[in-house]
């Protein structure tokens, strides 16, 4: 369960960032105080993912990877074989009678771990969240930028392409997915106010983070709604459903792609045009900064974790809260924006 090397930081710019230099993740700013050299004790911190084995996570695992390499902490990754909220639930059940001193978590269910996740607390282990900006049983939140202004970039993109007209469809890992489904909320909203001449065409489809079902999902709504001419994707694996769908179908430059993605998974269709542009960050160094956040919080470093720190991670340096948030929820600043000019620059 324990992966391999890589990452860098995200940059702030949307289409003009610079390339990710050898992969790997630039801690050069990073504080030294959190290594077990400097704390006095090996923390064991599990990132639990939604799901093992597909592109977004083998990235974040890279992450998690390094930073145990750069700090010596005990650190590791874990997920269930498919996307599976009782599946997530039971990992954490198995850690919490490991004993660990840390849970790194980015949930399939929010609603499905809160009560594992209080049982984790109620014994002192330390949980620091990822992609979930509501969930209660959470020491500390940590998102990489405002979910709803993420979700205004993407719709903002395909409204473009569409001449702010048409009907389109939108994706989500899961229905109660609280990230995703704020980056659809802010899509949905920028639509309304921006593009009034274009609609959703059906309610969110559920894909379970899975190209595959992604794919089915898409093909069945499309014939359903033939009229459709958009797609927003709120998991990574719909740019490859949804681009292998156009190509499949002749759909190039009559339906339009907007979504998360990564350049290894999406590349084929950026580059032949059946889709036309994917927006992520980097989940590497979001693993690597929740494992630091986990670490300042077990060697008695609370009181820094709050907004206005910096974590020393390229789009991390200045954590916010939004306001009337609670405390523990802080947002990074950055996401990054390809299109097939600029694809070549991010190498993971």
């Amino acid at each position: 369960m324990r992966k391999t090397l890589l990452t860098l930081a995200t940059s702030l710019s949307l289409l003009a960032a610079p390339a990710f230099a050898d992969n790997v993740v630039d801690v050069s700013q990073v504080p030294k105080d959190i290594t077990a050299a400097a704390t006095g004790k090996k923390f064991s911190i599990a990132t639990v993912v939604k799901v093992d084995g597909i592109a977004w996570f083998d990235r974040m695992g890279d992450g998690v990877k390094q930073f145990g390499a750069d700090t010596g902490m005990d650190v590791w990754q874990v997920g269930p074989s498919q996307a599976d909220a009782a599946a997530q639930v039971q990992l954490i059940e198995n850690l919490i009678a490991q004993g660990v001193d840390a849970i790194c978590i980015v949930p399939f269910s929010v609603e499905a771990v809160e009560p594992v996740l209080k049982k984790a607390r109620d014994r002192g282990i330390v949980v620091i969240a990822h992609e979930a900006s509501n969930l209660k049983n959470a020491d500390y939140i940590l998102e990489a930028f405002d979910n709803k202004a993420y979700g205004a970039q993407l719709m903002e993109v395909l409204g473009k392409y569409t001449g702010g007209k048409g009907k389109y469809l939108a994706t989500v890992g899961s229905l109660t997915s609280q990230s995703q489904n704020e980056w659809i909320d802010g899509a949905i909203e920028y639509q309304k106010k921006h593009f009034p001449d274009m609609a959703l065409a059906t309610q969110r489809l559920e894909t379970y983070d899975d190209a595959n079902t992604d794919y089915n999902r898409l093909s069945e709504a499309l014939t359903t709604y033939p009229d459709v001419n958009g797609i927003i994707g709120g998991p990574m694996p719909t740019s490859a459903g949804a681009g292998r769908l156009i190509a499949e179908r002749g759909l190039k430059g009559k339906v339009f792609f907007s979504g998360t993605g990564l350049p290894s998974v999406a590349g084929k269709y950026l580059a032949d045009g059946d889709i036309q542009y994917i927006q992520f960050w980097d989940p590497a160094v979001a693993g690597y900064a929740m494992n630091e956040l986990a670490v300042m919080a077990l060697s008695g470093k609370k009181d820094q974790i709050k907004a206005g720190l910096n974590l020393g991670l390229k789009g991390y340096e200045n954590l916010t809260t939004p306001a009337g948030a609670a405390p523990n929820l802080l947002y990074g600043q950055g996401w990054v924006g390809v299109t097939k000019e600029n694809m070549d620059q991010y190498k993971f």
